[in-house]
């Protein structure tokens, strides 16, 4: 069976899960002025309720729109009752929900690790296993989208914790592309850069105080290279258009994982540099 064509998302039932700000909020924005019709949901409910009533006010179908954490599987499944009820199973899944925790491995502790894998590895899981079977069943094919990151591609410094779920969902995903191909349900993974989400601000870096010159300084660099959630949102539903699967939002990250590939001399020698700058912020940013 061939995957459907996507090139418009008119008539498309779509479920964007992290949909009450940065690149969710942004996807469902674009979403829905493409045609699509929504089901939405984060666990930020104030936030959620905001975006709702903003893509309602301009006349965009909302099938169900609802709060709920990810990691709960009843409450995934309770969530895919409701959407199920209401027309049917969905086109399009777009994992985009997560949570970033950064640390050397000294000072990570056990509490990091296990919320990157519950949040941004089973939580997608829990969509996923929620989801695409009633896709299958179905028979019209769809598309599944799964946010990584750079972090899921290379070795990003301090990022251990955080890599733990990304490289996992990558895994996830280059296996489920040849699985549900049968199906004609496409896989795209996508493995942002920078993006000036609010995460920029509420990332947790253990040991590191992030009041300090030296961070604030960094921060700054990193923001004014960060794309916007827009241009992260239009970098995903372009790539879904033309059917892509590995998906960029930032030629940077395209770079460094080429370089990865083709150059591993390159690439060791970046990623040591990288490594022992970040070593350098740390140790004037001192700790809290």
């Amino acid at each position: 069976m061939r995957t459907p064509d996507l090139t418009t998302l008119r008539d498309r039932r779509v479920l964007i899960t992290g949909a009450a700000s940065g690149i969710g909020r942004a996807t469902a924005v674009l979403a829905a002025a493409d045609g699509a019709a929504l089901a939405l949901t984060d666990v930020n409910a104030p936030g959620l309720a905001a975006v709702t009533d903003e893509l309602k006010a301009a006349g965009a179908e909302i099938i169900h729109s609802a709060a709920m954490d990810i990691t709960d599987l009843e409450a995934v499944q309770a969530f895919a009752g409701q959407v199920h009820g209401n027309g049917g199973s969905v086109d399009v899944v777009m994992n985009i929900a997560g949570i970033s925790a950064w640390g050397s491995v000294d000072r990570l502790e056990h509490r990091h690790w296990r919320s990157m894998v519950e949040v941004n590895l089973m939580g997608p899981i829990h969509v996923i296993e929620t989801f695409v079977p009633p896709m299958i069943e179905a028979g019209r094919g769809g598309w599944l989208v799964n946010v990584s990151s750079a972090a899921g591609l290379i070795g990003l410094p301090w990022h251990a914790a955080y890599s733990a779920s990304k490289f996992g969902l990558r895994g996830v995903s280059e296996v489920l592309r040849f699985d549900l191909r049968r199906h004609g349900i496409g896989v795209s993974l996508v493995c942002p850069g920078g993006v000036a989400t609010g995460l920029t601000e509420t990332v947790e870096i253990a040991g590191m105080n992030k009041d300090a010159p030296a961070f604030r300084k960094m921060h700054a660099r990193f923001v004014k290279r960060a794309v916007s959630p827009h241009s992260a949102a239009r970098s995903i539903l372009r790539g879904m258009a033309r059917k892509k699967y590995l998906i960029y939002t930032s030629p940077d990250i395209r770079a460094i994982h080429f370089a990865e590939r083709v150059a591993p001399p390159v690439y060791r020698l970046v990623m040591r540099v990288f490594n022992a700058g970040m070593t350098r912020v740390a140790a004037r940013a001192g700790t809290r």
